[in-house]
């Protein structure tokens, strides 16, 4: 999310470094409560296409070379959209078309790799394996927890992150466009080196929600919260699925 998009804001949203601790402690449950209502809705979302095959196999004509990049264009032209509905408007109906497009998003993005992840469930099924979504899962919403105490608690400013995520991401692209061209495989160290990146906008994320935003603007912070654990679920599971 860039910070340069928050609004300005009318005198009655408050910047939440000026209100009570009760009103932070709402705004921040009012924040988490539709984070976790995004992932119960991506879970739905995602039961229901992957049960409409031509969708699945279509997704998978679409994950190879040159295809993928302009799924991956139009991915994130999406989530941007999605992410500036979410934050740009006191409307809370737009607020809420943004969180739902970026959930819609990040279900038909997934589909390609939900759908290996359970093939590799059944052929492993009766072993550790056969958990890998769960495991990931658990993974997932743990490290997610851990990083956003770490800032709930002690308050840092992690706004300094900013500039080196962008720096990361760029490089990230340049490896995924490269390996795309050249036909070479990323690998786990990339996947990790992901999964890095990926806590490193966990914590900027909830940083903002300590220091950069307003009273009204808690479906905004659900958004920039879920785009970061969704990221991170998809490499961790990526590694998961890089077991043998």
């Amino acid at each position: 999310m860039n910070q340069d998009n928050f609004p300005q804001y009318d005198q009655q949203f408050e910047a939440l470094s000026h209100v009570t601790d009760d009103i932070r402690a709402d705004f921040y449950k009012k924040t988490y409560g539709h984070v976790a209502a995004a992932v119960l809705l991506f879970v739905v979302l995602e039961t229901l296409l992957l049960q409409v095959q031509p969708l699945v196999d279509f997704m998978f004509s679409l994950a190879q070379g040159w295809t993928w990049l302009l799924v991956l264009g139009a991915f994130m032209w999406a989530t941007s959209y999605a992410e500036k509905k979410a934050h740009t408007s006191h409307d809370r109906n737009q607020q809420y078309l943004g969180l739902g497009l970026i959930v819609l998003a990040y279900a038909v993005i997934f589909l390609p790799l939900i759908s290996i992840a359970l093939q590799y469930q059944q052929y492993y099924e009766g072993s550790s394996e056969s958990n890998l979504l769960s495991q990931a899962a658990f993974v997932t919403l743990s490290l997610f927890a851990a990083l956003s105490a770490v800032v709930l608690v002690t308050k840092k400013d992690f706004s300094f992150l900013k500039s080196i995520l962008t720096v990361g991401f760029i490089i990230a692209i340049g490896f995924i466009i490269a390996g795309m061209i050249f036909g070479f495989d990323l690998g786990l160290f990339f996947s990790g080196a992901m999964v890095v990146l990926a806590a490193g906008t966990i914590l900027y994320q909830t940083s903002n929600l300590v220091h950069e935003y307003h009273t009204d603007q808690y479906v905004g912070a659900a958004v920039g919260l879920f785009s970061s654990l969704m990221l991170l679920f998809w490499y961790i599971l990526q590694i998961f699925m890089s077991r043998d």
